[in-house]
């Protein structure tokens, strides 16, 4: 069973969905926005980060760019507001805010 990935959503009836265990099409997770239901988000305080890198290997949801050993801004499109990149950041460069 394949998916008309278009079709998925928040709306979407329970017969358009995909069934557990089932990869529907190659690298479809950048479709999905899942970061727009989430109630905190963390913020990157860029005159605090040492640059370490700790914080994007621990990121379930790959929210953190890197790019030529620097990490960039959030990707709040995906991200989920975990925190756990809060947790692992040593020099408190990340700090969790409320979505208002």
């Amino acid at each position: 069973m394949t998916s008309d990935l278009s079709k998925l959503g928040v709306r979407a009836p329970w017969q358009d969905l995909t069934r557990g265990m089932i990869i529907s099409g190659a690298g479809t997770s950048r479709e999905f926005n899942t970061g727009e239901w989430s109630t905190a988000k963390p913020v990157f305080i860029e005159e605090k980060c040492k640059q370490c890198l700790f914080c994007a290997p621990v990121c379930p949801d790959s929210c953190i760019p890197v790019k030529d050993k620097k990490r960039g801004e959030f990707d709040y499109e995906h991200c989920k507001g975990c925190g756990i990149c809060v947790k692992a950041c040593p020099f408190g460069a990340i700090e969790m805010e409320g979505v208002k």
